[in-house]
C-alpha cells in the first residue's frame, strides 16, 4: 500500500462546522486511524493548522486539531532544505501553486510520494502528482 500526503485541509474540514466536506473528512481519517490507508504529513502540515486557527483567534481549538493529527497520523515528515530548493523550483513552474502548497509537493516528489489528498483543485495542476479528495 503506497502512503497518501494529507492537506491540512482534510483535518481543519474534519474539525470545523457543519460543511459538505466535514463528514468525508472524518471518514477518511477514520479509515487512516483504523489502518485502511497508510498516511503521513510533513511539519508543514502541523505548522499550518497552527497558523490557521491563530489567525482566526481561536488556539485552543487549533491545539486539539494538531493533538489529534499527530494521534492519527504518526509519519511526520521534516521539512528540508532540499524540500525548499524544489518548493522554489515548482513557484517558478507553477505560478497559481502558493508557497505552502509548493512544500508539501516538494517533500512528496523528493520522497516519492505521488497522492495528496485534498480538497485544494490546484494541485491537479502539478503533473507529477495526483490528487484525491476523501
Amino acid at each position: 500500500m503506497r502512503p497518501i500526503f494529507v492537506d491540512s485541509n482534510i483535518f481543519i474540514y474534519a474539525s470545523g462546522n457543519p460543511h459538505p466536506c466535514k463528514n468525508l473528512s472524518l471518514q477518511f481519517l477514520t479509515k487512516i486511524a483504523k489502518g485502511q490507508i497508510k498516511a503521513l504529513i510533513s511539519a508543514e502540515v502541523l505548522q499550518e493548522i497552527l497558523h490557521r486557527y491563530c489567525a482566526i483567534n481561536d488556539r485552543g481549538r487549533g491545539f486539539a486539531v494538531f493533538d489529534d493529527c499527530l494521534q492519527i497520523i504518526t509519519v511526520v515528515l521534516p521539512l528540508t532544505k532540499q524540500d525548499v530548493l524544489k518548493a522554489r523550483g515548482i513557484l517558478q513552474e507553477y505560478p497559481l501553486i502558493d508557497a505552502r502548497d509548493a512544500a508539501h509537493t516538494a517533500v512528496m516528489l523528493n520522497r516519492e510520494i505521488q497522492t495528496i489528498c485534498s480538497y485544494d483543485k490546484h494541485y491537479d495542476q502539478i503533473k507529477e502528482i495526483k490528487r484525491i479528495e476523501p
